[in-house]
């Protein structure tokens, strides 16, 4: 068993500082970020974000780990079979132990997405159902003038990640992706592809917490 001493949070807070500034890096900490659904998109946005100092996570969603999720998902072998948020907040307090998270092990609807994003400053669509994605705007655009929706939109296949790419669609509402590909058209699902997109979305929510309004 491996015992060896966690840095502190001081610790980490200076090398975030000194990779990331200090000034980015207090605003980060002051950041809340929500993440609806863990999967492929969502447990790679989360990852980053917390490698970056995001001060507070809301992780939603109700799906256990398959052994399909782990080819691009953030799970191990020996979670197969576990609640993924859970799962999730396992990995994560190994890598960003000092952030504070909130887990909901259920699934976002537009009866509970109110109670579940209040807190939140930008919120995260990472479902893979084109229903859930339009709820989600719906609620998001519709009941929190003050929020801020980062989405994806097409990362299926094996086509250049050049073609993924983020755009600003409103003032509050960001999305990320190739636009066009969709994995009920059977072409497949690559880690690289789909990290890509969720590589832009918390970029870009790296990027409004920071004050950077443009793409």
């Amino acid at each position: 068993m491996d015992c060896r001493p966690v840095p502190s949070r001081e610790e980490i807070l200076a090398a975030l500082e000194k990779k990331q500034g200090s000034v980015a890096t207090a605003k980060l900490q002051a950041a809340t970020v929500a993440i609806c659904g863990l999967g492929g998109l969502g447990s790679n946005i989360a990852i980053s974000l917390a490698r970056s100092g995001i001060g507070k996570l809301i992780l939603i969603d109700f799906d256990t780990v398959d052994i399909t999720n782990l080819h691009r998902q953030q799970y191990k072998a020996s979670q197969v079979g576990l609640p993924k948020a859970e799962a999730l907040l396992a990995n994560l307090k190994e890598v960003a132990p000092y952030v504070r998270y909130e887990v909901h092990n259920e699934k976002v609807t537009a009866e509970n997405a109110v109670r579940l994003l209040e807190d939140a400053d930008i919120v995260c669509e990472a479902f893979d159902r084109a229903d859930a994605k339009a709820m989600l705007v719906d609620v998001v655009l519709e009941q929190f003038p003050q929020k801020t929706l980062v989405a994806a939109s097409g990362m299926a296949g094996f086509d250049s990640g050049n073609a993924i790419c983020t755009r600003k669609v409103t003032g509050r509402f960001y999305l990320c992706g190739d636009g066009k590909s969709d994995v009920d058209q059977n072409i497949g699902l690559t880690a690289p592809r789909v990290m890509l997109c969720a590589a832009h979305q918390a970029l870009t929510v790296i990027r409004l917490i920071l004050g950077e309004k443009d793409v």
